[in-house]
């Protein structure tokens, strides 16, 4: 890639740590530049009208270009790589697997990490409080989801890890911060096992 890459990020994300990860696979330089979303740093004027006008991270800025949403800027990075397969239901299967941890697990297992390490159970809300065990249980369903799955292949596409991987592993190998016990998932363990031995692995930061 010609253009220079450059992730704005809040390491704790593990949205960023997506992107962060598919760039070390694919030995790809990458510049970041950190914000502090619990300062709202990504709530600025000059971020909501020069980097997002959503107002969140992470961004990859790609030369002058901006793109928002950690799933589109992992498949910018991966395109035309063996992270996503050249097979046409295979790559649609790799969608499929990112479209589920943005709806299925995601939202849970990621928000709970949020609320109960960052923020403090104490320091909820009402609100909040009341959706933490609904929140717990949808995020174990997704866990027993892929447990289920990878009971029988090493990865989530085909016989290697892809973006799907990628986007699972960024919040499923940090969900004990969220109360989740990974031990009850012993081929999701087994699975995370494979994904830190990857040739480029970086850890989360």
């Amino acid at each position: 890639m010609a253009e220079s890459l450059v992730l704005h990020e809040d390491p704790r994300s593990g949205n960023c740590y997506k992107i962060k990860l598919t760039a070390a696979l694919l030995g790809l330089p990458l510049q970041t530049k950190q914000y502090d979303i619990m300062a709202g740093e990504t709530r600025t004027p000059d971020f909501l009208a020069n980097i997002n006008p959503n107002g969140r991270i992470p961004v990859l800025q790609i030369g002058q270009r901006f793109l928002p949403e950690s799933n589109a800027a992992c498949w910018y990075l991966a395109e035309g790589s063996a992270l996503i397969p050249h097979d046409r239901f295979a790559r649609a299967d790799v969608l499929r697997w990112m479209f589920f941890e943005q709806y299925n697990h995601e939202p849970n297992i990621a928000t709970l990490r949020f609320w109960l390490h960052f923020v403090g159970e104490a320091n909820l809300g009402e609100e909040r409080r009341s959706q933490l065990m609904a929140k717990r249980i949808a995020g174990e369903e997704a866990l027993r989801v892929m447990d289920d799955h990878l009971a029988a292949r090493g990865w989530f596409v085909g016989d290697e890890a892809s973006l799907a991987d990628i986007a699972l592993y960024a919040y499923t190998h940090v969900c004990e911060a969220g109360g989740f016990r990974l031990r009850d998932y012993p081929q999701v363990c087994a699975w995370l096992d494979r994904m830190a031995a990857l040739p480029g692995y970086v850890a989360m930061d």
